[in-house]
């Protein structure tokens, strides 16, 4: 019997290229976008492109939505991609904007997530989540630690979710992508310019030269979109999936350096 995926944020970058491919290969596939105007470019993309799937709306931070999406489907497989990035040096960035973020990318998805853990284990069924994490989980990368920070708060909350739920045979793994070029990194550093004013903060302006140099090489999506597809399909996947190899050996060996990093 086909699978029925869900997946948040695929108006674009791996959402919507792992639902297009999930599609194709045939599985029911939910692609849900955060407003109307994505859902109806998500539509008509589809269907130019031959490609049978279900487009609905669905904002994580909507209580409206939450309880919509929940009442409506039943899934097997959930796959909680949608995030945000809000970018600049933590000591100085609005405090709203990182509230925000973690509305999102934490409190959101977990929500989510929570529903159709209920159902699933109502229904007596097997299940799986797929968190889109980051490298960041594992890695704080200056001028975006507080998306690092969402982010390694999703991972733990993934961790235990893995863990809890072992008996009642739901699986949950996350996928964490390097620097793709999917636009998402692109518009974190742009929100940096939304608020930093270079004569009103401290931290200098300068301290954003290497942003530029790191967006010129970024990687095709298509890669870490299949690296997704493979965590979904794949019953024996490992919990963490970091891609590409590169990215996975960098982060090991910063984790390794920082038992013995000075204050």
């Amino acid at each position: 019997m086909s699978k029925t995926i869900l997946i948040t944020g695929a108006a674009s970058g791996f959402g919507k290229i792992a639902a297009f491919d999930l599609a194709k290969k045939g599985y029911k596939v939910i692609a849900t976008t955060q407003v109307y105007p994505q859902m109806s470019d998500l539509i008509r993309e589809a269907k130019e492109s031959g490609i049978d799937l279900t487009v609905d709306k669905l904002d994580v931070t909507n209580p409206r939505d939450l309880e919509y999406i929940h009442q409506k489907y039943d899934i097997d497989i959930l796959v909680s991609n949608a995030g945000i990035m809000e970018g600049g040096p933590i000591a100085e960035q609005p405090i709203d904007l990182i509230r925000s973020m973690f509305d999102v990318n934490v409190f959101g998805g977990l929500e989510l997530a929570q529903g159709f853990i209920k159902k699933f284990i109502d229904q007596k069924k097997p299940g799986k989540i797929v968190f889109t994490t980051s490298m960041g989980e594992l890695w704080t990368v200056p001028y975006v630690a507080a998306y690092c920070a969402s982010k390694h708060a999703m991972g733990s909350i993934a961790e235990g979710l893995r863990t809890e739920l072992a008996p009642f045979n739901i699986k949950i793994a996350t996928c964490n992508p390097g620097i793709f070029g999917t636009g998402f990194n692109d518009r974190g550093v742009d929100s940096i310019f939304r608020w930093y004013n270079p004569e009103k903060n401290f931290t200098p302006l300068s301290a954003f030269d290497g942003a530029a140099e790191s967006l010129a090489h970024q990687l095709d999506p298509q890669s870490m979109a299949e690296c997704i597809v493979d965590v979904v399909l794949d019953d024996d996947s490992n919990f963490r999936n970091v891609h590409p190899k590169e990215t996975e050996d960098f982060v090991k060996q910063l984790q390794a350096e920082a038992w013995t990093v000075k204050s």
